[in-house]
């Protein structure tokens, strides 16, 4: 049993594990280096992988004058020469989408147009061979700031901002066979900017946010065999705009931000479902949220995001070689 102490800070109250499900902080998470940097500065970025290279699409960028851009470029990343190539740009600018690569293809599933905090439909689907952008069956459930995870050549959409600003507990799921949506059991704690990652055949879904000005420590676990969820061990720091990656039998969870008071954090925290516990690790050498992050070939690559809580921009790109 999880219990939990609330610390009030202002209006926000944080809620921190106090149970042995989480380790004491030491040094579990090996080495922090650094990589071939993002051609451009970004936040609010998605990113996916195809187990030999990570693409990295939409977000924001600084623009000119003041106002924040939409960049269209796309990127890929090789880690095998360290550098980055530039991919067939995206047909509309977007932000706070979700990304995925499924059978040869890179999805990028909702999100925001320009400063409209309303969740979109859109399915936008690069076929990674041709280099070609066609749209895909679009969302049931407009939403942004959700998250993806591929579990048996699915395409999960969870969570997220609908299309009149509420946070949504939304999941949805695609089928590369049929070419359809289908409904799944709705995530139980609705909120945005939440991280979701697959692994040993179910989806864990962490932190994120259900208003403005609080943040989650919800670990919510989902079996797709029984479609039901059931709750985690609490994550250690909450926080959200985070992201994850998995080097079984662990998802970690990097960076993210809170507005009361404004944080942007460095955490750095790994979760085993099977024994349903935490361990905080080394933390990142730069504080970021809006970033991205995806594990290749035993590495884990975080990228992007904003130093500062808001419209903050970054091209940082560092690289966790995790230890046992």
């Amino acid at each position: 049993m999880i219990s939990k102490i609330g610390i009030a800070f202002g209006s926000l109250i944080v809620a921190f594990a106090t149970t042995a499900a989480v380790s004491q902080p030491r040094d579990l998470a090996g080495r922090w280096s650094t990589a071939s940097p993002l051609p451009e500065q970004r936040t609010e970025v998605s990113v996916a992988s195809d187990g030999s290279r990570l693409y990295l699409l939409g977000g924001y960028g600084p623009g000119t004058g003041g106002a924040p851009e939409e960049p269209r470029a796309v990127y890929a990343y090789d880690p095998t020469d360290d550098a980055w190539s530039a991919l067939a740009p995206l047909p509309e600018g977007l932000n706070h989408a979700a990304a995925a690569v499924l059978e040869g293809s890179l999805y990028l599933i909702g999100g925001h147009r320009g400063s409209s905090y309303r969740g979109i439909d859109a399915v936008h689907v690069l076929d990674l061979s041709r280099g070609t952008w066609q749209l895909g069956p679009p969302l049931p459930t407009p939403r942004g700031a959700l998250a993806a995870a591929v579990l048996d050549g699915r395409i999960h959409a969870i969570g997220g901002i609908d299309a009149e600003g509420r946070r949504s507990g939304g999941h949805e799921v695609f089928d590369p066979v049929t070419g359809h949506w289908s409904k799944a059991a709705d995530l139980p704690t609705p909120r945005d900017h939440l991280a979701a990652a697959a692994v040993k055949g179910e989806i864990v879904v962490l932190a994120g946010r259900n208003t403005l000005s609080s943040v989650l420590t919800a670990t919510e676990v989902y079996n797709a065999a029984t479609d039901s969820w059931h709750e985690g061990a609490a994550v250690p720091t909450g926080r959200s705009g985070v992201a994850a990656a998995v080097i079984e039998p662990w998802v970690y969870l990097f960076g993210g931000e809170m507005f009361d008071p404004r944080s942007t954090f460095a955490a750095a925290e790994r979760y085993d479902p099977t024994t349903d516990r935490w361990e905080i690790l080394t933390p990142m050498p730069t504080a970021r949220h809006g970033l991205g992050s995806v594990a290749l070939d035993g590495l884990i690559h975080v990228i992007s995001g904003g130093p500062q809580a808001g419209l903050t921009f970054s091209n940082v790109h560092e690289v966790l070689k995790p230890s046992n």
